[in-house]
């Protein structure tokens, strides 16, 4: 999709039951030329990078990246080891987001201490970039001590997840690009896009990482159903104290409290008829992403019928 003189490629994050019910959806996006589909790691659901190796041999085309898999319970070059697999099976369509996840899972459920996550994640890029990239594992910090080599390194972009300008700053500065979530356009306009550009400036070797924004979508014109499925997908986030602050940033100070206002609501929710959802994913990528992932919405009494008009928007962007 093109706006202002920049193409933008438009996807979707697919949030289904099963796995097999999410492979469907992936091998049906990228059948309808869907440009790229993402996939979550959280609690204890089933790890996107095994998934996405299936998904690898079964399509053609479309792009598949992790938004994101958490850091702290998985070795670095575990993560590697996993990410060179679908990287093989999906030449260049792969990308590998990782990001430190939240206190409430990585201690309430791994027992993970959570500390320090951005010079924990600074470390953890490091080493996924050498082995990755260029192939050359050496690395010796406070977290890991890390030696070896990895043959025919697949080049993988590694982006990171970023809610604040802190860690969009340090995307900038190490990473192939940021990913936001669930964060409303104007936010990612005035804050994460100067911030990831400051950390840019600190990079030696030239390039622009990618800023990544996030949505959610539904082609339908109910609005009170799709105020209320709205809430009740955001209802998680507002309890989160990372995306507590991000909102109250983002100019809607009740999320503090865990109020999810109507307001903040339609900040992140594109909804009404086909005309109205391609207005609203232009002007949501007009506020200077390079990429946006769509969360489909089902809406109302008849779900299916909207994920699928929507999903058929977005092959038509």
């Amino acid at each position: 999709m093109e706006v202002n003189g920049k193409n933008v490629r438009v996807g979707i994050a697919v949030h289904e039951r099963s796995v097999p019910e999410t492979l469907e959806v992936i091998r049906l996006a990228d059948q309808r030329g869907v440009p790229a589909a993402w996939l979550t790691t959280g609690g204890l659901g089933p790890d996107a990078l095994p998934i996405f190796a299936a998904a690898a041999v079964q399509t053609e085309q479309i792009k598949l990246g992790t938004a994101i898999t958490p850091t702290y319970p998985r070795h670095p070059l575990a993560t590697a080891q996993a990410a060179l697999a679908v990287a093989q099976l999906a030449p260049d369509r792969f990308r590998l987001g990782v990001g430190p996840s939240h206190r409430p899972a990585i201690e309430g459920v791994f027992g993970i201490p959570f500390e320090r996550p951005l010079e924990h994640l600074r470390e953890y890029v490091t080493v996924l970039k050498q082995a990755l990239q260029t192939g050359t594992v050496d690395f010796a910090g406070e977290f890991y001590r890390v030696k070896g080599r990895m043959f025919d390194p697949p080049g993988t972009p590694v982006l990171l997840s970023a809610l604040r300008p802190g860690s969009y700053r340090l995307a900038g500065e190490i990473a192939d690009g940021a990913i936001s979530w669930v964060t409303p356009a104007h936010y990612l306009r005035d804050s994460a896009a100067p911030a990831l550009a400051t950390g840019a400036a600190r990079r030696a070797d030239g390039v622009r990482p990618l800023l990544v924004g996030h949505a959610f979508a539904t082609v339908s014109t109910d609005a009170p159903a799709v105020l209320a499925a709205g809430r009740e997908r955001l209802a998680v986030y507002a309890r989160l104290p990372f995306y507590q602050e991000m909102f109250a940033a983002a100019g809607f100070p009740e999320a503090r409290q865990a109020v999810l206002s109507e307001g903040l609501i339609k900040s992140i929710v594109i909804s009404g008829d086909e005309a109205a959802v391609a207005d609203g994913i232009r002007a949501f990528a007009a506020c200077g992403v390079d990429e946006l992932i769509v969360s489909l919405l089902a809406s109302g009494r008849d779900e299916r019928p909207t994920v699928d008009r929507t999903l058929r928007l977005i092959a038509s962007l």
